[in-house]
């Protein structure tokens, strides 16, 4: 991925922070020299030093069966994005688009019975918790659960690699980074709400 040293982002902490709360990714891998890829709802855990990806997909995608031939495996996560007006800058330029980015490469590997069972245990529990009927690992049927299994593929990808790019408007001056933010708040849609809102946190934390 392309970063220019304004949007970089190095704070490993940051970027898992970030990659938790957006943690719906695009794993992409080759087959045969072509791209595929597959949307899918990803957990994330360190051991050690290590950091993982884990997740699972339908038996029947054929995508996990290039996990032993792919030597790195790209995983994608996205946050929100906003196209910028020129016209909201004090001086003559070009629109843009602000996005958080995160692309992170490893070697995925085909996770054991157990260990897929603990990564849904995981999921149902990090989506479920709070709700007021919960649907968790321990209250479905044994043969619910044992069916289902059947029809999944679990995986892990050890993170060998972490590409991070926020593109927030940190290459302007003040003025013109304030009048985004205005102008963004007032565009009345979630996406540009957001990104206003990370805007103004990176600049309340400059001061």
């Amino acid at each position: 991925m392309y970063i220019p040293k304004y949007f970089k982002v190095t704070n490993v902490d940051e970027i898992w922070d970030f990659v938790q709360k957006n943690s719906f990714g695009t794993i992409v891998t080759t087959e045969q020299g072509k791209p595929i890829a597959t949307h899918l709802p990803l957990g994330l855990t360190k051991k050690g030093d290590d950091y993982y990806i884990t997740g699972h997909m339908a038996l029947g995608n054929p995508q996990w069966r290039t996990f032993e031939t792919c030597e790195d495996v790209l995983v994608m996560f996205q946050g929100p994005n906003a196209y910028i007006s020129s016209s909201w800058y004090s001086h003559e330029n070009v629109p843009t688009w602000n996005y958080q980015a995160i692309h992170m490469y490893g070697k995925a590997s085909i996770l054991e019975k157990d260990e897929l069972i603990e990564e849904l245990t995981g999921m149902l529990e990090k989506y479920e918790h709070y709700r007021e009927n919960p649907v968790l690992w321990d209250k479905l049927s044994p043969e619910l659960l044992e069916n289902q299994l059947k029809g999944i593929v679990g995986f892990k990808i050890k993170v060998e690699e972490i590409q991070a790019a926020y593109k927030l408007s940190q290459n302007r001056n003040e003025t013109d980074y304030i009048s985004i933010i205005d102008k963004l708040q007032n565009e009345g849609n979630l996406n540009s709400k957001q990104i206003a809102e990370l805007m103004e946190k990176r600049l309340n934390n400059r001061k």
